[in-house]
């Protein structure tokens, strides 16, 4: 028994552990991962705020994730810049408790119905209220800007194509939400056309919803957002060059060779309070890397012409 409690103990403490390295609620970001929940803001007129959307390991699956730390950090090294003598504040909008009200039928290989919203549709409606909460606070909706990676990046792409005048812009980096597209349907092997219609046929829920969602954000007539993608994505990275045709946005192609300035990316993070580090070796994390705040020039110089 007393061997059975000792296992038991190792087993759990290093889980309960693991979620001091995860940020499991919403609130302002600065220094490298701290969070402030409170939500207060001193002279409003005065701030311009970067709203954070994190990915998701589930598209449409409610979960209790939020962010790991080591996936925020270069976008909270941006809190407390200042533009125009106004200062930057990143806030994080942890939306992952959200679910698509069909979700047990999303990855389905058969063409059902899908009753409900799905997940995005709530995340993009989380930003909107968001969004209008700050504006009552007193902050100018040209101050105010979306941001987010993956699952957060296609958000962001969803909002300001919707609601164009609502915010001055977004900044999305490796935007996807459909799973690995361009490894598990060989898009570089077999063309896009093929490699989505293969998808289409295996996935057609999903497939639904990609489809119609990017029908809507390639008809926005400007798109004020700053894109970063990496060929070597293996979720969208050989499907993005469509968001180049879109008038208002500007993309930034990451070197495929894992290098930003020539110099070897990785990621740093802590585990149980001990810091560590891993070169990175999938073009999805490219944005998540140490050596990616090389482009908080290019992200601040794009907020300071917003705004």
């Amino acid at each position: 028994m007393k061997k059975y409690l000792l296992y038991l103990f190792v087993i759990l403490i290093p889980l309960n552990y693991s979620y001091a390295d995860k940020l499991l609620k919403s609130g302002f970001l600065s220094g490298e991962w701290d969070l402030d929940t409170n939500f207060n803001l001193d002279n409003p007129n005065d701030k311009i705020i970067i709203i954070f959307n994190h990915g998701s390991a589930e598209n449409d699956k409610p979960s209790k994730d939020c962010v790991w730390k080591n996936n925020i950090r270069n976008f909270a090294s941006l809190s407390g810049n200042k533009i125009k003598d106004k200062e930057v504040l990143v806030y994080l909008l942890c939306t992952d408790d959200l679910g698509g009200d069909n979700w047990k039928i999303f990855w389905k290989n058969k063409d059902v119905k899908y009753k409900g919203t799905p997940k995005l549709e709530k995340r993009v409606s989380a930003n909107v209220d968001l969004i209008e909460k700050f504006i009552s606070l007193g902050v100018p909706n040209n101050q105010i800007f979306m941001a987010g990676q993956s699952c957060g990046g296609w958000a962001t792409m969803m909002l300001i194509s919707r609601y164009p005048n609502k915010i001055a812009g977004g900044i999305s980096t490796h935007h996807a939400c459909y799973g690995k597209l361009s490894r598990k349907y060989k898009v570089k092997k077999v063309g896009i056309e093929k490699a989505l219609n293969n998808f289409k046929k295996k996935k057609p829920v999903a497939s639904y919803f990609r489809e119609k969602q990017l029908k809507e954000i390639n008809m926005a007539k400007n798109l004020p957002i700053l894109i970063f993608t990496h060929p070597k994505d293996p979720y969208d990275g050989l499907l993005s060059d469509w968001v180049e045709a879109i008038p208002g946005t500007k993309r930034v192609v990451i070197s495929e060779n894992y290098k930003i300035n020539n110099k070897s990316c990785k990621r740093i993070g802590v585990n149980n309070g001990n810091r560590w580090d891993e070169p990175i070796k999938d073009g999805h994390l490219m944005a998540l890397s140490d050596c990616f705040q090389y482009y908080n020039k290019t992200i601040l110089e794009f907020i300071e012409s917003k705004i």
